[in-house]
């Protein structure tokens, strides 16, 4: 999480403003007070030009350099101004994506809805927006519900801070002459921690559903507290989120998963209404968690992820699925063992069925799935009393690592999974020594289910055969 320092407090303190005359720039919205525009210069802020990076350095002198206005935008000014160290910088432009074309050889335009342009270098891609407008030269297109379907209108700057979701990302860092631009308040969010939307709330959740899902993770991110008249309505609007296409929510969750807040988002998700929209599974599973065992198992994985990411090393998005799919994934196998479906089917079926349902609002990329499926279908196997060949096959799998971390966690949900964890932590540590039996402990496929319901019957057991008898018709 980022903090301000001393020094952007003073900054705050002591910023004058332009010496044009005061525009107010936000009649509309009632909820909020209409600040005067603040142009900080550079002697007054801290943000520096070597904390940007190259690539989109490069851009801005470009731009500059050929008669366009050229700005860092958003984020990244956010984050460098509260000391924070940004991953992606965001430019805007006066130049249409056209135009940024015709200078950049390295670029591609993307983008229906919003018409963007990437500029590429290497590993990093420099995201260019023209500045956005309210009527002006352009198209655009609106859903009767309110939803934007395309908004390619261009404007200045004034409006293009408009247009933006909360008025901390609608500051601009101006390359002409390294001043902080700020029309909407955004800086006395920062000083304050406080998110404010822009505009009118319900308007502005309406036209893009997902703005809540920011609004939650942002929260995380910067341990800021959503103003209340920006909180207020999503719970309300949190249904508009079934609209929203599986494959955009996907980029969303790994944005709110995977960057290092996981567990303070998954907690902002809850606290205004948004999970059940996003996973309604593990969502109806928490409401049935009487012990809480699931509940730390999900906040145990997160937390674990955070720290991953906080020192550098690699994450996945298909661990931390399974995680959050592992309570629909392990009641359907329950249920499916119980009607006596064989064990690995059971539990690659029951995989195949929560992520396919999970489809339905959040797309997992099939990569993703298949090794999901993979991590739950070699959990009944660490439970199974077994010879040596089968333990070290079972160790030489290329997913063996990963169920094994899922098996600790599973600790979590079912202490008395702790001797088993801990004997495949010595198979592991001893390859090839003559390791004494697995012990008894209570198998993947005969767990208590999250609710708490224990199931009748793991799985049907299947008669022996009759004896053979010898050609002469004896016993053998």
């Amino acid at each position: 999480m980022i903090s301000i320092g001393n020094a952007f407090s003073r900054l705050l303190r002591r910023t004058p403003t332009n010496a044009q005359e005061p525009r107010r720039l936000n009649p509309e919205n009632r909820n909020l007070p209409s600040p005067e525009p603040r142009i900080v210069p550079r002697a007054a802020h801290t943000l520096s030009r070597k904390h940007i990076s190259p690539g989109a350095l490069r851009v801005l002198y470009r731009l500059h350099e050929s008669g366009y206005a050229a700005y860092l935008v958003g984020g990244a000014v956010r984050d460098l101004l509260l000391g924070g160290h940004p991953k992606d910088f965001d430019v805007a432009t006066d130049a249409t994506p056209e135009q940024v074309r015709q200078l950049f050889r390295n670029c591609r335009l993307i983008g229906r809805r919003f018409r963007l342009a990437h500029v590429v270098f290497g590993r990093e891609i420099v995201e260019v927006a023209t500045l956005r407008g309210q009527d002006g030269e352009g198209e655009r297109e609106v859903h009767d519900d309110g939803r934007i379907l395309r908004d390619n209108i261009w404007g200045s700057i004034e409006e293009d801070a408009l247009r933006r979701d909360f008025r901390v990302n609608a500051l601009y860092y101006d390359i002409s002459d390294f001043s902080v631009r700020d029309y909407v308040g955004g800086l006395e969010d920062l000083r304050s921690r406080e998110m404010h939307l822009i505009g009118d709330p319900q308007q502005r959740y309406r036209e893009d559903p997902v703005r809540m899902l920011r609004a939650a993770r942002l929260s995380a991110k910067l341990d800021f507290e959503i103003a209340t008249a920006s909180a207020e309505p999503i719970a309300e609007l949190a249904p508009l989120l079934a609209d929203v296409a599986p494959a955009r929510l996907f980029d969303e969750a790994l944005k709110l998963f995977m960057a290092g807040h996981g567990l303070a988002s998954f907690h902002q998700l809850e606290r205004h209404g948004l999970l059940r929209w996003l996973l309604p599974a593990l969502a109806a599973a928490l409401t049935r968690d009487r012990d809480g065992a699931l509940r730390r198992m999900t906040e145990r994985a997160l937390a674990n992820t955070d720290a991953r990411v906080r020192e550098d090393k690699p994450v996945t998005p298909a661990f931390t699925f399974a995680v959050l799919l592992w309570s629909e994934v392990q009641s359907t196998a329950l249920h499916l063992l119980e009607s006596g479906v064989e064990v690995s089917a059971a539990w690659h079926r029951a995989g195949q069925m929560a992520i396919a349902e999970q489809a339905r609002r959040v797309a997992i990329p099939r990569r993703f799935g298949v090794a999901m499926e993979e991590i739950w279908a070699l959990q009944p196997r660490f439970a199974v009393r077994t010879a040596r060949g089968r333990v070290q096959r079972l160790l030489a799998h290329p997913r063996f690592r990963a169920a094994y971390d899922f098996l600790q966690l599973r600790v979590e949900q079912e202490p008395a999974l702790a001797e088993l964890a801990a004997w495949w932590t010595t198979a592991q540590e001893r390859p090839g020594a003559v390791l004494p039996v697995p012990p008894e402990s209570v198998a993947p496929a005969q767990s208590v289910p999250v609710d708490g319901a224990a199931p009748k019957a793991a799985r049907r057991r299947r008669r022996g055969g009759q004896r053979k008898r010898n050609p002469g018709g004896g016993d053998a």
